[in-house]
């Protein structure tokens, strides 16, 4: 069965008042066919431009997209009629919310006004006014309450949709403030969606998940808008402890809908509850919308001996997962010999070699890269001696590919440290590649001075002769990377891979990032974060040229 699509994007969305990136902000995810992009826009206006910009992108191409977002799509029912308005439940509410809604390039919005007179319009005067609740507590709202109002049932308008009431802990779409306000996320996200669906590129081509499609898989859109709860599956199985938990969230329910998608079980995420009544699934449709992916109500989870859920009492880390054999042994003794002062270790290279690989390939799930940079993830998980840091691991289309071609044609290799330098197996470079490295040129520390920037940075002013194609490994130096993409930029040649693994706690996350959203064409593997090394750097370049890591 062919996959239903090509490119994942999903959205964690912020109704944030002013610009911000990292927790609590928007984060992105876009999976396509043999790459990863997270990135984290500080406003909604530029979440909107960087969305219709991936999109007129994966058109071109003839791609089609899953666009999720984190926020509900529907009201509970009654909400459109309550408001007075006409025509489809839905649509009509989406048209009235983007025609109200005020959202400001730097993220001030009018979304608590919005949300005070829609009370004011249902409550016709009646105290304390509904359904709407939550605003800051110095801030004038007639009809719209700091606190809940408890009024829901007494109003005749539900507090919670029927897939809210599904998933254990879902926040209702009222409320406007505190954690979990959701409502605030719908009144703020709504109209970008609505904008994207109608954009004139392809706005013959998109559907909204279920109201344009019905509950069923959208066969015939190639673009397709839906909402997702992405604390409904369990992405903190695969989360690195240093990422922030939105970022990690969004690539894993990506990561998630693709290996479904390629498993032909995806399709069935489309149809929504089995057990739905006819009623139902027409409010669903209609009115409320529902979330991709809950096909059954979420049962608290059962508490094991301990204390904890059931689901938390798994093993977790590789020593509880993989107890060891008889030649990894645990070692013996007062103080850790065997009788006779031997320790019992594993001694064989080749086996050392074997069962290391071995572990890396059983606790990764390698299924979530293209199997073309897999071997790039388990040579990376090994030098590193962990594999969460998989989790972080980003990279472009056709990313490792091309740095095999590269180097079966004989290009150069262009390091940032003599650790990278030394780290690459020279003696199964496929073409006996060489391999460069500027730092310790006698010109470069007058070079530094000269230009005020750190010695790294200088030494990349000599790759200029030899970065045509070449293969770029940074393991140390986030100013390095920076320098090196504004030599691109200004216009210098374009390399066939950079292989970006900075590390340290000043420019390095930032660095990477740039890289990520340079674009050009420019082709790259990368670790979001802090993380990084020269032995990262080194062990990338040696799975490219299928030499073991250094």
């Amino acid at each position: 069965m062919a996959a239903l699509f090509d490119h994942y994007v999903i959205v964690d969305w912020s109704a944030a008042s002013r610009p911000k990136r990292g927790r609590d902000s928007i984060w992105i995810c876009h999976r396509f066919p043999d790459g990863e992009r997270v990135d984290n826009p500080p406003t909604r206006a530029e979440a909107r431009a960087l969305l219709a910009r991936s999109l007129a992108a994966a058109m071109a191409r003839g791609e089609r997209v899953l666009l999720g977002f984190d926020f509900p799509f529907g009201y509970p029912a009654g909400f459109a009629d309550r408001l007075g308005l006409k025509g489809p439940a839905w649509r009509a509410v989406w048209n009235e919310i983007a025609g109200r809604i005020e959202d400001k390039p730097n993220n001030n919005n009018n979304r608590f006004d919005v949300a005070n007179d829609f009370n004011r319009r249902i409550s016709d005067g009646v105290f304390p006014a509904f359904p709407f609740w939550g605003r800051p507590v110095r801030m004038t709202a007639e009809f719209l309450k700091p606190k809940h109002h408890r009024s829901h049932e007494s109003g005749a308008l539900a507090e919670k949709r029927l897939i809210d009431k599904w998933m254990k802990g879902a926040q209702p779409c009222w409320k406007l403030l505190g954690a979990g306000s959701v409502g605030s996320q719908t009144l703020t996200g709504i109209p970008v969606v609505w904008a994207l669906r109608n954009d004139r590129r392809w706005r013959h081509s998109a559907r909204i998940w279920p109201f344009e499609t019905g509950l069923r898989p959208p066969k015939e859109a190639q673009i397709v808008f839906a909402e997702v709860w992405p604390s409904w599956w369990d992405w903190k199985a695969t989360r690195d402890p240093s990422e922030v938990n939105d970022s990690a969230q969004v690539r894993h329910v990506a990561r998630l809908f693709a290996a479904r998608d390629r498993a032909g079980t995806l399709t069935a995420m489309f149809f929504g509850g089995r057990s739905l009544t006819p009623t139902e699934r027409r409010v669903a449709e209609r009115e409320e919308a529902w979330t991709l992916g809950v096909t059954a109500p979420r049962r608290a989870a059962r508490k094991s001996k301990g204390g904890g859920s059931e689901r938390s009492a798994k093993p977790t880390s590789p020593s509880q997962r993989f107890a060891p054999g008889p030649s990894l042994s645990p070692l013996k003794g007062g103080e850790g010999k065997e009788k006779g002062g031997d320790y019992t270790y594993l001694r064989d290279p080749a086996a050392i070699y074997r069962r290391s690989f071995a572990l890396v390939r059983e606790e990764a799930d390698l299924t979530r890269f293209p199997a073309s940079l897999r071997p790039l993830a388990v040579r990376l998980a090994h030098a590193a001696g962990d594999t969460a840091i998989l989790g972080q691991l980003a990279w472009s289309r056709g990313a490792a590919a091309a740095g095999r071609r590269a180097l079966a044609a004989g290009a150069a290799i262009l390091a940032d440290s003599e650790m990278v330098a030394s780290g690459i197996a020279r003696q199964r470079l496929p073409q006996g590649n060489p391999v460069i490295c500027t730092l310790r040129d006698p010109a470069i520390p007058g070079l530094a001075a000269a230009q005020g920037t750190t010695r790294s940075a200088a030494a990349v002013e000599l790759w200029r002769p030899h970065l045509a194609g070449a293969v770029v490994a940074i393991g140390s130096a986030p100013t390095a990377l920076f320098r090196l993409l504004e030599l691109i930029a200004a216009g210098g040649a374009m390399p066939a891979l950079v292989l970006g693994f900075p590390v340290g706690f000043v420019g390095a996350a930032e660095a990477k990032e740039a890289l990520t959203r340079f674009g050009g064409g420019l082709r790259y593997v990368t670790l979001a974060g802090r993380r990084g090394g020269s032995a990262l750097a080194a062990a990338a370049v040696n799975a490219l040229s299928g030499g073991r890591p250094g």
